[in-house]
C-alpha cells in the first residue's frame, strides 16, 4: 500500500487532512498496520500548528509485513507510543534504556510523514508491543504514552511505599489505578473536593484538597509524589508531607525552570527524578499490568476526522476531556 490517509498540524492549529506515501515494498523488519485507534495527548497540542503528522499513541491491526519479520504477523494487535526506533548498538540501548540513545526516533524529532492520527502506518517491528487480549483498542490507546509515563515513574515502588498523585486528570486517574493495584496506599491531592469521590473509586486511600490551604496534613508522609497537574506545585505547601529521603518524579510538561526551596531538598535528601516514557520492556510489562489488574483509562471518543481531531483537540486545550480522548478510525 503505496499512500494512506494522514491528518497534519498547521499554522491555524486545526488538523488538515493530507496523504503519506511510502514503498510499495517492505523492506527489513518494517510492518504496515491499519490504526483502529489514537489517544490525543497533551504533547500533541504542543505540535498542532507544526508541519508534520500528528499522534502517537497508537493502536492498529498489523496488515503486512517485511522479510525479516520474526515474532508479529498479519492479523496482530499492535501499540507503539512515543519512541519507535533507536540505534540498537550504542550503551544506552545495549542496557535496556533506548529512551536515552542519541539516534532514538521520539514524536516530534523524526518520521514527521507519519503518526497515529492516520489510517496507516510503518513501523519497525521491535518497537511495536502486542496489545494483550480482552484489552479493547479504544482503552489501549492512552496506555502507549499517558499509562506507560506514569508507570515508569512507578518502577521500583513497595507496596509498603505511601505514594501521593498530584493532580487528577489523564495521567494522575491512571497513577491512581497503578499505585493502587501495587498495594501502596495513594494519597490524591488536588485543587478542590470535585473529584474526591472518583478518585477514591479509582482506588486512593485519602484525598486532599490544596486550594487555599496554608498547611497540609496526611495520615502518612509520602514516600513518593507523582507530578501530573497542569500548573508547578507550592512546594512550600507540599515538601513537609514528604517523607525522608522522598521521590518526586515531575511529569508534567512545563516551559521555564524547575524551582524548589534548597533546604529542605538537601536537609531530608529529597529526590527529584527526570522521567521520560519507559523503555520497551517496562512498556510491555505495563500492558501486562495492566490488562491483568483491568486497568483502563476514562474516556472520551472521537471519530478521525478533520472534525473529529479539531473537536478533541479544542476540549483537550480547554481542559473539557473527561480525562482521555481517543480517536476512533471510521468503521471500527
Amino acid at each position: 500500500m503505496p499512500s494512506f490517509t494522514v491528518f497534519k498540524g498547521q499554522e491555524s492549529g486545526n488538523p488538515v487532512q493530507s496523504t503519506t506515501t511510502k514503498s510499495d515494498e517492505l523492506i527489513e523488519n518494517y510492518v504496515l498496520l491499519r490504526v483502529t485507534a489514537s489517544g490525543l495527548c497533551g504533547t500533541d497540542l504542543h505540535y498542532r500548528k507544526a508541519d508534520m503528522v500528528l499522534g502517537h499513541e497508537g493502536v492498529g491491526i498489523i496488515e503486512a509485513v517485511g522479510p525479516e519479520v520474526r515474532f508479529l504477523k498479519k492479523g496482530d494487535r499492535v501499540g507503539w507510543g512515543y519512541e519507535t526506533d533507536s540505534c540498537g548498538h550504542c550503551i544506552e540501548c545495549l542496557q535496556g534504556t533506548e529512551t536515552y540513545c542519541a539516534q532514538r526516533d521520539f514524536y516530534g524529532e523524526k518520521n514527521f510523514d507519519q503518526g497515529s492520527f492516520a489510517s496507516h502506518a510503518v513501523w519497525r517491528e521491535s518497537f511495536l508491543h502486542k496489545i494483550p487480549e480482552g484489552m479493547s483498542d479504544a482503552a489501549a490507546a492512552p496506555l502507549q504514552c499517558g499509562g506507560a509515563t506514569v508507570f515508569n515513574a512507578l518502577v521500583g515502588v513497595k507496596s509498603t511505599d505511601t505514594v501521593g498523585i498530584l493532580g487528577v486528570g489523564g495521567l494522575g486517574h491512571l497513577a491512581i489505578q497503578f499505585a493502587a493495584k501495587m498495594g501502596c496506599r495513594v494519597v490524591v491531592l488536588s485543587g478542590s473536593d470535585r473529584k474526591r469521590e472518583e478518585a477514591l473509586r479509582l482506588g486512593a486511600h485519602e484525598f486532599v484538597a490544596t486550594k487555599g490551604a496554608t498547611e497540609l496534613s496526611v495520615t502518612t508522609k509520602l514516600d513518593r509524589l507523582i507530578v501530573s497537574a497542569a500548573v508547578p506545585p507550592n512546594w512550600d505547601l507540599l515538601l513537609p508531607i514528604l517523607a525522608p529521603r522522598a521521590q518526586i518524579y515531575p511529569l508534567t510538561v512545563s516551559s521555564g525552570n524547575f524551582e524548589i526551596p534548597y533546604m529542605t531538598l538537601i536537609s531530608a535528601g529529597i529526590q527529584v527524578i527526570g522521567s521520560l516514557v519507559p523503555p520497551r520492556a517496562i512498556h510491555r510489562k505495563m500492558l501486562e499490568f495492566a490488562a491483568m489488574h483491568k486497568i483502563e483509562p476514562m474516556l472520551e471518543t472521537f471519530p478521525m476526522t478533520e472534525e473529529g481531531i479539531a473537536e478533541a483537540m479544542d476540549k483537550l486545550d480547554k481542559g473539557q476531556v473527561n480525562y482521555r480522548a481517543v480517536l476512533i478510525t471510521e468503521g471500527k
